[in-house]
């Protein structure tokens, strides 16, 4: 049945929902700065880079840090307070960018730029098509939850293989994948501030940061994305 947003349209309800989707995106812009920083700092350090990425097991104790950050976030998230799902969401975005630094050694600023650039357009498009649809996304959204699962493992079995038309594959379908979910999460969350109680502010803090870290995961995967598809490696 396909959403009409009855509730929202009185002027009111539009206003609780724009409010709180002005509040995601302040802290998704905040998450994303962050990330931009640490990652620009830890590039211009060699010793730096050196002690956090120079060996394996650094990397996998990056790696499973953010893990757990996102999945204690996500199932944790309502009964934290404000400061500390800030933190958390704030803490994996620093450690997000430690670990993207690697790509000013992989790729020129230029391509880093322009891959940037892309995205913010892809995603601004997509994340303003998914507030005002009017279409119910819910059975894109499974379908692109079963594509995600797809590249997943396609991207571990690559791992071994190291085969650069399965690279090549991995990151069309990623693009296309993170696109949809960008339209998708926006639409759920959009959905989310409009029922929300707004008198209560700690459940709307923790809503923003919840929907801040999905559209921030989506952002910097299509990111990732893109850089791998049209990225001119140093």
């Amino acid at each position: 049945m396909p959403l009409t947003y009855q509730t929202t349209a009185r002027t009111g309800e539009v206003s609780i929902a724009s409010l709180f989707m002005r509040q995601v995106y302040q802290w998704m812009a905040a998450g994303l700065a962050l990330t931009t920083v640490v990652a620009f700092a830890v590039a211009s350090s060699p010793a730096i880079q050196q002690a956090l990425l120079g060996n394996t097991i650094s990397i996998i104790l990056l790696i499973v840090a953010q893990f757990g950050l996102v999945i204690w976030l996500s199932a944790g998230v309502h009964r934290m307070s404000s400061a500390t799902a800030t933190g958390a969401f704030l803490l994996y975005s620093a450690l997000t960018g430690a670990t993207l630094s690697s790509i000013f050694v992989v790729y020129p600023i230029a391509s880093i730029a322009n891959a940037f650039l892309v995205t913010a357009g892809t995603f601004l498009a997509m994340s303003i098509y998914g507030t005002v649809t009017k279409r119910d996304l819910t059975g894109m959204g499974n379908f692109l939850f079963m594509g995600l699962i797809g590249i997943i493992i396609a991207s571990l079995v690559n791992l071994f293989l190291q085969s650069s038309m399965m690279d090549f594959i991995i990151s069309c379908v990623g693009v296309l994948i993170f696109t949809g979910l960008t339209a998708y999460d926006t639409q759920k969350i959009y959905q989310f501030g409009a029922d929300a109680p707004m008198g209560d502010a700690l459940a709307i803090r923790r809503g923003a940061i919840l929907g801040a870290l999905t559209l921030y995961l989506d952002f910097i995967n299509l990111f990732l994305m893109m850089l791998r598809l049209f990225g001119n490696r140093d």
